[in-house]
């Protein structure tokens, strides 16, 4: 195995020449749990820390690695590392964290494809998948949809939810695969050597299960839906990235029942190009498209040209990203005013000294 193997590129060589880390090894995190981090190079695999300094002058989520990230580490015993630097991400699938206002949760980073599966047979849910097309579309990740569980219901079920999906979402393959290995050949199709997947969905949707197909091993185990509450049980507990026999780099996800919108209005614009062509028409250039007269937007919504399902999907969305964005900046002025604070304290702690 090479780094190319893993997806390192020219790019990335270029960078550590530029910035002197020839003296570094260099290699790829697979696995993170609560900072300490799995490294993967061609030939080894290392438990890793940061360095204090890259700890200490971190601002933000963005400044420790995530896993796919690249990075510049040293051996300082068999096995261990220290991580030095983190390579230029070409890509980061993030969300809003759970819980925390005006906060980001990095999903996975250096990601080619976003592989959206969702169960037919009691997970489908367009809205959701609108949300997920939007954080691939955020970060600039090629999505690929895959309805899963095939074989639990008839044809005619199939034919309506794969109408349904080409009503609202164009431009996206939709691959579909069931649990006694039918279609996963299609899927093996979009999987080249050297780029990076990322399986996205919610808990019990066979994500694991494809994660097996694909890789032709038990990579990971694989539970029974919980019949009492009708939701998957958590078989992923952790993000783990592997490397699969035909080369392709699969990063495998706990799954989410919440995918909060973050900074997306790019990723938005993509996602509901359909109805955001309407726009030219409206009357006002800062149009909300929520309550305006003269709004093309909502007039289309009303004739029956924009399906107001989606519409009200995209509202929704749209609001939480204004609502992020607000929160974040809010937090951002706190931590600058906590920043004025401290760098006062230090500098009053100084005088007194002299």
């Amino acid at each position: 195995m090479k780094n190319e193997d893993l997806g390192y590129s020219d790019k990335l060589e270029q960078y550590k020449i530029e910035h002197n880390l020839d003296s570094f090894e260099t290699g790829r995190v697979i696995l993170e749990h609560k900072e300490r981090y799995v490294l993967k190079t061609a030939d080894n695999e290392y438990e890793a820390e940061l360095i204090g300094n890259l700890r200490f002058t971190a601002s933000g989520r963005h400044d420790f690695p995530a896993v796919g990230d690249w990075v510049a580490f040293t051996e300082y015993d068999k096995g261990k590392a220290l991580i030095h630097a983190i390579y230029p991400r070409h890509s980061i699938i993030e969300r809003q964290a759970v819980g925390k206002t005006g906060q980001i949760q990095i999903i996975a980073t250096n990601i080619d494809y976003g592989i959206i599966v969702q169960a037919v047979d009691r997970d489908f849910n367009l809205n959701r998948l609108e949300r997920y097309l939007t954080i691939c579309n955020t970060s600039k990740v090629k999505p690929i949809i895959v309805l899963s569980k095939i074989d639990l219901i008839d044809e005619s079920q199939l034919e309506s939810i794969i109408g349904s999906i080409n009503k609202r979402i164009t431009d996206t393959p939709v691959i579909t695969v069931s649990n006694q290995t039918k279609g996963y050949n299609d899927l093996q199709n979009y999987i080249k050597t050297g780029h990076t997947y990322c399986l996205l969905g919610s808990s019990g949707v066979g994500k694991s299960t494809l994660l097996n197909a694909l890789s032709g091993v038990e990579l990971m185990e694989t539970r029974e839906i919980s019949s009492s509450v009708n939701k998957g049980r958590h078989t992923t507990s952790h993000r783990e990235l592997f490397v699969l026999e035909n080369g392709g780099i699969l990063i495998d996800n706990p799954g989410m029942r919440e995918v909060g919108m973050t900074d997306a209005s790019s990723g938005l614009e993509l996602t509901f190009e359909s109805i955001l062509e309407y726009a030219n028409g409206c009357r006002f250039n800062d149009c909300t498209h929520m309550n305006e007269k003269g709004c093309a937007i909502l007039e289309a919504v009303e004739n029956g040209d924009i399906d107001e399902a989606s519409y009200d999907n995209f509202i929704k969305m749209e609001k939480e990203r204004m609502h992020f964005e607000s929160d974040a900046q809010e937090r951002k002025k706190k931590d600058k005013d906590l920043g004025k604070v401290i760098k006062e304290f230090k500098k009053q702690r100084r005088d007194l000294k002299f």
